[in-house]
C-alpha cells in the first residue's frame, strides 16, 4: 500500500528498472505514477533506492504560501516516517545528505528510475524497517 491518501488508488509495486512520474493523484497527496498508465500508484517499500533525471525540486513552505527549492541530489532511498501517526504522511525521500523530505511535497512531473529494491531482510528490526505503514480507517 502507498501512503495512507492514495488507499483508494490503483497501485503495484515498485520493480528494479520502473521509470516513474512524480504525479498528484487528487487524494491529497503526491506519489510516483506507473509510466504505463498515469492512474496506477506505484508503491515503494522502504530501503528502495532511485535516482532522478535531474536535481530534486520540493515545495518550500514560504511566509505567504510555498516556493520550489532545488535540491543538489538526483538519487534518494525510499522511507517511511512519523509511523506513529495514521492520518499523517509517511512516504519520504532520504537524500545523501540524512536529510527527508515527505513524498507528497516533491514537485510534480519529475522523473525517476528504481535503481535497486532493499534486500530480504533477516533481522526482526529489518522486517520492521522495510514494513509498511497500514492505514486503517
Amino acid at each position: 500500500m502507498c501512503d495512507y491518501s492514495l488507499m483508494h488508488v490503483q497501485s503495484r509495486p515498485a520493480k528494479v528498472g520502473d521509470k516513474l512520474t512524480m504525479r498528484d493523484f487528487g487524494t491529497g497527496t503526491r506519489g510516483f505514477s506507473a509510466p504505463e498508465n498515469r492512474s496506477v500508484a506505484v508503491c515503494l517499500i522502504p530501503g528502495t533506492e532511485i535516482a532522478f533525471a535531474e536535481p530534486v525540486t520540493v515545495a518550500a513552505p514560504r511566509f505567504l504560501g510555498f516556493g520550489f527549492k532545488k535540491t543538489q541530489y538526483q538519487t534518494a532511498i525510499f522511507r517511511q516516517i512519523n509511523k506513529d501517526a495514521p492520518a499523517a504522511h509517511h512516504d519520504a525521500l532520504e537524500f545523501p545528505d540524512g536529510r527527508m523530505v515527505l513524498l507528497t511535497n516533491v514537485c510534480e512531473g519529475q522523473e525517476a528510475t528504481v535503481l535497486q529494491l532493499p534486500v530480504d531482510p533477516e533481522t526482526e528490526a529489518e522486517k520492521e524497517e522495510q514494513k509498511r505503514v497500514e492505514y486503517i480507517g
